[in-house]
């Protein structure tokens, strides 16, 4: 089962002055944005590494960051607390939300933009109107922190992951809680939705992946390799395949979504892996660590097996 990918990184971003946490690609693929232990958020041209932009708002760790589908906007989560709303164009900081009483840990835009959903370790998720920052709703239900928020394709249902070992499923036109899976007996860490709507992957306890079919709540695939907790997820943009960035292991691993077969271990990037995301053309795999340093590796989708 071979992958192909390249032998080493073909780009290095420095700038980051601590762990890097999360990382994020922009819908065109031309700007990557980051978050790190700096308390930074930092815009870059993915092209040729270039640092557009240092985003020094937040005044503890981020944790989280995502793009609106238009690129317009980016949304970053941190452990002080807050929600803030970023214009890419110039950096500018277009809205605080400072709602959560602990730790945000994931920031996710619904599919029209409209919408951001956040999640906390003060046990909610919440939404929020993009255009001007107000609370739209608190859904809980989840016992203790709640880590990972992640939308359905079609806009209409959100799915949380929690310190309880439940995925729970909302409905997002009046925010009712319409399912709860036990997904494990620890902690669903991570919880990302498959382009086209049809799976979940989660990472659980803390070695473990898996896929679950999102419509009928059934685990079809437990992807065991990690050696040490993962921490962090990544669909390929045409729901083929993950990577998984597995910390102190010192490896990302790709994944068959189909089978759940690992495909190849990319050896060799820093001491403690942190964030992966991949490319919307799916042949750039950015890589977050420890070192303060951004990894862009080469990944030939093409020559993927299932």
């Amino acid at each position: 089962m071979k992958v192909s990918t390249g032998a080493c990184p073909f780009q290095i971003l420095e700038g980051h002055t601590d762990f890097v946490m999360s990382v994020a690609f922009s819908p065109d693929g031309q700007t990557l944005a980051s978050g790190g232990w700096d308390n930074t958020v930092r815009l870059w041209q993915a092209a040729d590494g270039y640092l557009l932009q240092t985003l020094a708002k937040h005044t503890l760790f981020v944790m989280s960051v995502a793009f609106s589908p238009d690129g317009q906007t980016l949304a970053s989560g941190s452990n002080d607390s807050t929600v803030r709303l970023w214009r890419v164009a110039d950096g500018e900081l277009l809205q605080t939300m400072a709602d959560h009483t602990d730790f945000t840990m994931s920031v996710a835009f619904s599919p029209d933009g409209r919408t951001l959903a956040s999640a906390s370790y003060d046990g909610t998720v919440r939404l929020w109107n993009v255009a001007d920052g107000n609370p739209l709703a608190i859904l809980q239900g989840h016992e203790g922190f709640v880590y990972s928020v992640t939308w359905s394709s079609d806009g209409q249902t959100l799915a949380s992951g929690g310190m309880d070992g439940t995925v729970r499923f909302w409905r997002f036109g009046d925010g009712a809680l319409i399912r709860t899976v036990h997904a494990h007996s620890e902690s669903v860490e991570k919880v990302s939705w498959s382009p086209d709507g049809q799976f979940l992957a989660l990472v659980v306890g803390d070695k473990l992946m898996q896929i679950w079919g999102a419509k009928e709540g059934n685990l079809l695939h437990n992807l065991a390799g990690h050696t040490e907790p993962v921490l962090s997820v990544a669909w390929s943009p045409d729901g083929q395949f993950l990577a998984s960035a597995g910390g102190l292991d010192e490896t990302v691993r790709l994944w068959s979504a189909k089978s759940g077969r690992l495909l190849q271990t990319l050896h060799g990037i820093t001491d403690f892996v942190l964030s992966v995301a991949w490319s919307p053309d799916g042949q750039t795999l950015a890589i977050g660590g420890d070192d303060q340093k951004i990894r862009l590796w080469q990944v030939n989708s093409a020559t993927l097996e299932l």
